[in-house]
């Protein structure tokens, strides 16, 4: 069963998080992960909650998200996102259809 890693980001240095953005793609996919959704147009349904920009990644394994976000090439990368965004991340697993 699929598990899912998901990012609320507020990007608060555009040139910064676009290099982020420029070289996360390759560690994401080294370690399983596939981008199911990355950006794009958020529409509020109801409450309060209306994100920047949301980030769906699918990974196989909870131990492929760690892998990935504890590796040293994502170590050395991470400061550029922890700099130039406000952010929340969570996992989320999957659902078996049997």
């Amino acid at each position: 069963m699929a598990v899912f890693l998901i990012i609320e980001i507020e990007v608060s240095e555009p040139g910064m998080y676009s290099e982020y953005v420029r070289r996360v793609p390759e560690i994401i996919e080294k370690h399983g992960g596939r981008y199911l959704v990355r950006g794009g147009k958020v529409t509020p349904l109801s409450g309060n909650w209306n994100p920047e920009r949301i980030i769906v990644v699918e990974f196989e394994t909870v131990e492929q998200i760690r892998s990935c976000l504890g590796s040293p090439e994502y170590l050395e990368l991470a400061p550029l996102r922890e700099r130039s965004t406000a952010s929340r991340a969570i996992i989320v697993d999957g659902h078996s259809s049997s």
